[in-house]
């Protein structure tokens, strides 16, 4: 969620140092997108403006993706009593199977042996296929855990993480609303660790791994699409997925899959659907939508997750949590405060280099 090297970073301030001269302004910018996370990016240059019928169908895409993500801790939970590196092991392995037939049926293994041919890039995919992995096996260990609601917390501030990444690797200067936005996340994360007794570690490894993992796919932009990059992801992951499962097959009692029924066996199968969909609708919707669109509708994911964990897996909302919660909501709406007022300035900039270019 893809940029070409040396445009702008995962919290979407243009990289400093920058030497163009040019006085009309390029595509929208990503800081107006409130720090939109590029686990997916679009592999396309997104465009200025879309008719109607693509904005719609962008939008449609867009909430399928959200949607899937929102209610896969549902899917997770029906999947247990498997254990969360069984689920991983057979995540990784459905996903790499299905990503080779698409590859097959759309006929694009063209783009798969071209991206082959660059070591940087194999390399680098193999690298943010280690830092999702990550990001998933905590995933799942949250949502089997009943730890849902600390997962929806890692998405609401991944943002922050996304734009504290962007300070420290990128040097980007930060407009006074995205300091504020970070200075409220610190304070939130104070108080729930006082109410958890401990640094809610579920919520950072997952906003962390989740904003580490798109600037690592930031340095791979517009050279390789959706389906070829998590080919490539999962292709390396497949040797250590394997190694996972024959350890649980002999250390843990042995593998669940084909001991848990038909219906969970079809799940476990499922996990390469319910982990290529949303990404490929999400590509299609982000290359439909404004970038400014896209960061907007990005925080119905945590959303949908939030209510999936409090209200249909009841998981315990403390008056503290909600303290907590809430200080979190607080720096989101900074957030996006600060994008609708970037949105509207980079528009009046472009009115106006129109008006003097002619």
């Amino acid at each position: 969620m893809t940029n070409t090297p040396g445009s702008p970073s995962p919290q979407g301030n243009p990289a400093e140092g920058s030497d163009s001269t040019e006085s009309t302004p390029g595509p929208e910018p990503l800081a107006i997108t409130g720090a939109l996370p590029e686990v997916i990016a679009p592999d396309e240059p997104l465009p200025r403006s879309a008719p109607g019928k693509s904005l719609k169908t962008g939008f449609i895409l867009a909430f399928i993706s959200y949607g899937l993500w929102g209610f896969l801790p549902l899917y997770f939970a029906a999947i247990t009593p498997t254990g969360a590196f069984e689920i991983l092991g057979w995540r990784i392995v459905f996903s790499l199977i299905l990503c080779l037939i698409l590859v097959t049926v759309t006929r694009t293994w063209g783009r798969v042996s071209a991206t082959l041919r660059s070591r940087r890039v194999v390399l680098t995919l193999g690298l943010a296929g280690g830092i999702v992995s990550i990001n998933w096996l905590v995933y799942i260990i949250a949502t089997t855990s009943g730890h849902v609601l600390e997962a929806s917390l890692g998405y609401f501030i991944n943002p922050i993480a996304t734009i504290v990444l962007g300070v420290v690797v990128f040097h980007e200067k930060l407009r006074k609303l995205q300091w504020a936005a970070v200075g409220v996340s610190l304070v939130a994360i104070g108080v729930l660790s006082v109410e958890y007794g401990s640094v809610p570690w579920i919520s950072l490894a997952i906003a962390g791994t989740f904003a580490l993992y798109g600037l690592v796919k930031k340095n791979v932009g517009g050279r390789v699409d959706s389906l070829t990059g998590l080919t490539f992801e999962t292709a390396w992951l497949i040797v250590p997925a394997g190694v996972v499962l024959s350890l649980v097959q002999i250390f843990a009692g042995g593998l669940a899959f084909g001991h848990i029924g038909a219906v969970k066996t079809a799940l476990l199968v499922g996990t390469g659907v319910i982990t290529l969909v949303p990404l490929l609708t999400f590509a299609g919707a982000a290359s439909r939508l404004p970038l400014s669109y896209v960061g907007m509708v990005q925080y119905f994911n945590p959303i949908m997750q939030f209510l999936v964990g409090y209200l249909l897996l009841g998981e315990h909302m403390s008056l503290g949590r909600w303290i907590g919660f809430g200080i979190v909501w607080i720096a989101i709406l900074i957030l996006v405060i600060d994008a609708l007022r970037a949105a509207r300035s980079y528009r009046m900039a472009v009115r106006a280099s129109r008006k003097l270019t002619g």
